[in-house]
């Protein structure tokens, strides 16, 4: 499993209005006057139709922030810091993804495993649709397939809904999580917004600037 000192220096990318735009490494400090970055997956056309970005760090250590967009060098794009952002931006980035996965009890309730269908992942939880069985801080270890490798998170129950004439709605966070498993499902969650975010049209597009 790839390490978070591996991946601090790659960022998701987005608009102003927080759709993912592309993938980037930071080729200068946080925070540098001007940072370099570079530009992903050949999409440094969508990040210069954009006057402001977005960045997201996939280690844990650095605040989201906010950037002005300055001008392009081939696939590397100079940007001014103009902010922090909410630290929770990046936990609360969440994207539709559905499969089919398995729980297994942490509190006794049951035993053996249940199957479970997910409904949509974010760096900070999964909800998903299960029979009954869980009640509200409930704690469950369930298998997150979307990863590069499968991981098995323990999960704690913030919601449940009964749906009439089907499996019950389950909302839940992702507890006791280390590092590596941080950084899995951040890379899952970033790769998968990317992949079912549509192209927008900005307020702040502008021709492109070199």
């Amino acid at each position: 499993m790839t390490t978070a000192n591996q991946d601090s220096s790659t960022y998701l990318i987005l608009d102003s209005a927080n759709t993912p735009l592309a993938h980037g490494k930071m080729e200068t400090p946080p925070g540098s006057k001007p940072m370099r970055m570079l530009v992903l997956e050949a999409k440094v056309d969508d990040v210069m139709e954009h006057e402001e970005v977005n960045l997201i760090g996939m280690g844990s250590s650095d605040l989201p922030m906010r950037c002005r967009v300055l001008r392009q060098r081939g696939d590397r794009v100079l940007l001014e810091k103009l902010g922090t952002l909410d630290g929770e931006l990046r936990r609360n980035l969440r994207v539709p993804v559905q499969f089919d996965t398995f729980l297994y009890p942490l509190d006794g309730a049951w035993t053996g495993r249940r199957n479970a269908r997910s409904l949509d992942l974010s760096c900070g939880g999964i909800a998903f649709l299960a029979e009954d069985g869980l009640e509200l801080h409930d704690r469950a270890e369930i298998v997150v397939v979307p990863t590069e490798n499968p991981v098995l998170l323990r999960c704690e129950v913030l919601r449940k809904q009964e749906r009439e004439g089907g499996p019950f709605f389950y909302a839940t966070k992702f507890v006791d999580m280390c590092e590596d498993e941080e950084v899995a499902v951040r890379e899952a969650v970033f790769s998968l917004q990317l992949q079912s975010s549509p192209r927008k049209p900005s307020a702040n597009s502008q021709e492109v600037r070199k």
